[in-house]
């Protein structure tokens, strides 16, 4: 069995066993996946600090046919997102990115876009980017590139600015006042819609195994 590597978001890990981790991870060529990172909960291991939330890297694994864990061997770290945490409200950002990501994205599925806007959402809020914004235009295109955006029934200005994230990349919006009602509005929308397909998600297993 060959080793893949894969260009990687590291999304989450939970302790698994005296010294393991699972590992879910969106992939570039496949999409998300989850892995046993054996041993990565010891000081010396391979993974470093690889395994960080939102960690960009070059992962190797293994990926039996129809098997649900991979079997993680390293990772190379590409960008980390480490020097952001010292600011809370990025923090929080990043916390936002990694949860919304882990609960809209299927596994087994590719999404080239999808990663290509956690690449630049995240490049620009090393690059000192506005929070709101970049969070705002991270949220409306996940809930877009995932096939679940709503009908927008907002003010003008938020349509005006939801339509504008649309037609430009992140860095080349138009500077502008982000207002209270303009945060109220797009927040309302996206964050309801979200919840309801986290919650459809939370009773489609049960519906299904009582079957």
């Amino acid at each position: 069995m060959a080793a893949r590597v894969s260009e990687t978001f590291v999304l989450r890990t939970y302790p698994f066993r005296e010294s393991d981790l699972i590992v879910s991870f969106f992939t570039r060529d496949l999409g998300k996946l989850r892995g046993v990172a054996r041993r990565a909960r010891r000081p010396k291991n391979t993974f470093g600090s690889g395994l960080e939330r939102l960690s960009h890297v070059r992962m190797t694994y293994f990926q039996r046919e129809n098997a649900e864990l991979a079997s993680l061997t390293s990772c190379e770290l590409i960008e980390s997102q480490f020097g952001m945490q010292a600011e809370y409200s990025r923090g929080v950002a990043l916390d936002y990115l990694t949860e919304v990501s882990e609960q809209l994205l299927p596994p087994h599925e590719p999404n080239e876009k999808f990663f290509r806007l956690l690449v630049a959402v995240l490049a620009n809020l090393r690059s000192g980017g506005e929070i709101w914004p970049a969070v705002a235009y991270f949220s409306l295109w996940a809930v877009r590139l995932t096939g679940i955006f709503p009908e927008l029934r907002v003010s003008r200005e938020s349509g005006e600015i939801a339509e504008e994230m649309f037609q430009k990349p992140l860095g080349g919006l138009t500077p502008r006042a982000w207002t209270k009602s303009t945060a109220r509005d797009l927040r309302r929308v996206l964050v309801r819609t979200m919840e309801q397909h986290v919650e459809r998600k939370f009773l489609t297993v049960p519906m299904l195994e009582a079957l």
